[in-house]
């Protein structure tokens, strides 16, 4: 099935005056077309093709080889290029521009602008448009990530005690003043690093993501279990999924934790469990 708003691989199906006829590879032979200013050189039928698809101003579905800011399912920073009676017009990069209707403007959006919006399908009309209501596409799934995980943060808005980021598309996250050595831009993409996630399924986020950094958040784990178990069933031998169960991290970060605090004399490692040295 074509995704809307989003790339797809197309067959060039037939070839006319205007442009060419994709078809999907194993699809129902629904044609859509590829106007010819987007047609690249050489082009033939058979020839596959990577096209993002979306509806054109007559609802209809159409290709190109231009590449939007941002797809379905993204968050982005996009400037206002007009308002009227229906909603917000936002440059996404592409001929048409895309709608922010005003039910889903957080605040009433201004021509000039700068917002940051969702870009989702509406699946009444089949039209990408926007919202710049994020909160309620962030935290619908519960983030699966190690401590020392590396992910794609987007740099939402700036606050007293750091920066609230969009993660991965999916969750919000925070990158603390003392994690970071520059300011960061609203609306710049960086990468980050796991450094905790939350109970409400927020993450908290660190620039750093040295290995350093891992193993002494790794180490503050294991002294805290001891502190309330003075011993602990996982140990060197203990398998990745197990350890990775328990600490949430992997193998090699366990054990240069392991190492640390028994360079330090804060625990004994015996042969089945770890054991807090008393002080």
């Amino acid at each position: 099935m074509v995704k809307i708003g989003n790339y797809n691989i197309m067959r060039v199906e037939r070839d006319v005056d205007f442009g060419v006829y994709l078809v999907e590879p194993d699809g129902d032979g629904t044609e859509i077309l590829l106007p010819a200013r987007y047609v690249p050189e050489n082009v033939t039928v058979g020839t596959d093709l990577r096209v993002f698809i979306y509806t054109d101003s007559e609802d209809r579905l159409i290709a190109t080889t231009e590449k939007p800011f941002a797809t379905v399912g993204q968050f982005a920073f996009l400037q206002v290029n007009a308002v009227n009676r229906v909603g917000a017009f936002l440059d996404w990069g592409l001929p048409k521009d895309l709608l922010v209707p005003f039910k889903e403007q957080q605040s009433k959006m201004v021509s000039g602008g700068v917002y940051p919006v969702y870009v989702y399908l509406d699946m009444t009309t089949k039209r990408v448009a926007a919202s710049a209501r994020l909160e309620k596409y962030l935290g619908n799934v519960f983030p699966d990530y190690s401590v020392g995980q590396e992910v794609n943060v987007l740099v939402w808005k700036q606050t007293e005690i750091g920066y609230k980021v969009i993660v991965n598309n999916l969750h919000q996250g925070m990158i603390y003043f003392n994690e970071i050595k520059r300011n960061l831009v609203i609306g710049e993409n960086v990468n980050a690093y796991v450094r905790k996630v939350r109970e409400d399924g927020k993450l908290d986020l660190t620039l750093a993501g040295s290995t350093q950094g891992r193993v002494e958040d790794v180490a503050e784990k294991i002294m805290s279990m001891l502190k309330e178990k003075s011993r602990l069933s996982v140990h060197e031998s203990s398998s990745p999924e197990e350890i990775k169960a328990v600490f949430d991290c992997s193998k090699k970060d366990f054990k240069r934790a392991l190492g640390k605090l028994y360079k330090e004399h804060k625990l004994l490692i015996m042969d089945n469990e770890i054991i807090a040295v008393s002080d």
